[in-house]
């Protein structure tokens, strides 16, 4: 049996996920601290997310619940990152 879902209707099991967008600003080593700072990436991690932000535009930085995602990005604009949030696609 498949389960049909009507259409327009929302998978609650989805999280959410934070996205960071490239931006002229800020420099990447600040990038990087604040993905270490907020998130507790190694230098190693935060720095992989920062490049992408950089050369592709964007990185998804943290997933989850709706709430924690509200969070994540308040915590990111305190910094002057550009971020949103969105249901996740996979």
């Amino acid at each position: 049996m498949t389960d049909v879902k009507p259409e327009g209707a929302i998978d609650l099991d989805r999280p959410w996920v934070v996205i960071v967008w490239n931006d002229p600003i800020n420099l990447m080593s600040y990038v990087t601290w604040v993905f270490q700072k907020l998130f507790g990436y190694s230098l190693e991690k935060a720095t992989e997310l920062m490049l992408d932000v950089h050369e592709k535009g964007r990185a998804v930085v943290s997933n989850g619940t709706r709430e924690h995602a509200e969070v994540d990005v308040q915590r990111l604009h305190e910094h002057g990152l550009w971020a949103t949030m969105q249901r996740d696609d996979a």
